[in-house]
């Protein structure tokens, strides 16, 4: 399950405040980039689309995950942290880190944490 630190889902929160939209979903997605197979991540408002997963970040926060980011999603926390002094930004921890396979489906089966 695809999860959010507190202060993440603060400060989206925060964010999704300043939207002109009256309860804006932010959507959050995964992808191996195609030259040296590295998981991309990628973030941003939106709207809900079929077969979205949808969840209930808690604090008015929902978020939204197609299904083909829904494996490599998988066990993921997105976080809000310090990454130099007064230096904030979102960081996704866990979930699929290991770069996609040279064959197969591409998914995170298994060999991923």
């Amino acid at each position: 399950m695809f999860t959010l630190t507190p202060l993440a889902a603060e400060q989206i929160a925060r964010a999704a405040a300043e939207q002109a939209e009256s309860k804006p979903m932010l959507r959050v997605a995964a992808k191996h980039d195609a030259d040296d197979g590295e998981l991309v991540y990628g973030m941003g408002f939106d709207e809900e689309r079929e077969d979205d997963l949808v969840l209930d970040a808690g604090g008015g926060v929902m978020i939204l995950i197609s299904p083909p980011s829904q494996p490599l999603l998988e066990n993921t926390t997105l976080d809000f942290t310090e990454v130099q002094p007064g230096e904030f930004q979102f960081i996704f921890r866990g979930g699929c880190s290991s770069p996609k396979p040279k064959s197969g489906c591409g998914s995170c089966g298994g060999g991923c944490s």
